[in-house]
């Protein structure tokens, strides 16, 4: 989502003061209809947006690559702590590339990014399958695997999770599918899929447990894998994969769509409201 007056001023010729006068005079449509509010959220690819009867056309055009993040990075692009970045092992061309979701800092594995923020956003919003293998500290308990089959919620979800962190509570939803490729009192070795990918979700989940996470690696993220790419290493989504992702993309444009249109209608509203009191308070 992005503002209005950003929107037209990021795809038009306008800056965006000008953008906001265009908005407030009454000389912008979105969906067929005058918005006089610049704050007002537009999908960028998914809301049609005309200025002064001219419609804007934001480019389709998109780029996605995948990442083999090893341990010992930070998804993001700088750190206080001055610790290394993934953008510090990409190339530079990709320093402007958007990250689809974290890893921690322990975790290696699939991450996707991309130049659009669109597409970004519809990954990271989705249910789609993150696939992980992962290495735990202990045997594979009966009550665990109910969890994965059932789902958890945990008023306490601090066990697993960074010290400072600001989440607590925590629901786990049932994993999709879970296979045990190793069972043993010493350590256990797991392939998980799940819809979600929440604050280190699956530490919490068998911290909860008291199974330490001793390893942990994305191998799959909606069906993109990370197959023979070396760790530390990127490459761009083949053809099938942008097929794919187009689809899913298609798929999930009504929705989207209908979002939208209901938070316009909220924001809409809301600034009507905003000016009827404006003039109430004027009139006394």
């Amino acid at each position: 989502m992005m503002r209005l007056n950003k929107y037209i001023a990021h795809y038009s010729t306008y800056s965006r003061r000008e953008a906001d006068k265009l908005i407030t005079d009454g000389y912008v449509k979105v969906d067929g209809l005058t918005e006089e509010n610049p704050a007002t959220q537009v999908e960028e690819r998914e809301t049609e947006v005309s200025v002064r009867g001219k419609k804007l056309h934001p480019s389709d055009e998109f780029t996605v690559i995948v990442y083999n993040k090893p341990k010992g990075e930070i998804v993001t692009k700088s750190d206080p702590q001055g610790r290394k970045t993934i953008y510090h092992s990409l190339p530079s061309k990709f320093k402007h590339f958007v990250p689809v979701g974290r890893l921690d800092y322990a975790t290696e594995g699939v991450i996707l990014l991309t130049d659009s923020s669109h597409v970004a956003n519809a990954l990271m919003n989705s249910s789609l399958e993150r696939v992980y293998k992962v290495k735990i500290k202990g045997p594979i308990t009966k009550p665990m695997m109910h969890a994965m089959e059932s789902g958890l919620t945990l008023e306490d979800a601090t066990a697993g999770a960074y010290e400072k962190t600001k989440i607590t509570s925590m629901t786990f939803a049932p994993f999709y599918g879970y296979m045990i490729q190793k069972d043993s009192p010493s350590y256990s070795i797991l392939k998980i899929s799940i819809s979600e990918g929440q604050n280190r979700e699956i530490r919490r989940f068998f911290a909860h447990f008291e199974a330490e996470v001793a390893d942990l690696k994305r191998v799959n993220y909606g069906g993109v894998q990370l197959n023979a790419l070396p760790t530390g290493k990127n490459r761009f989504l083949d053809r099938s994969e942008y097929v794919r992702l187009r689809e899913f993309l298609r798929h999930n444009r009504k929705e989207i769509k209908h979002a939208a249109a209901n938070k316009q209608n909220e924001a809409r509203q809301a600034y009507k409201n905003t000016l009827a009191n404006e003039k109430v308070d004027k009139e006394w």
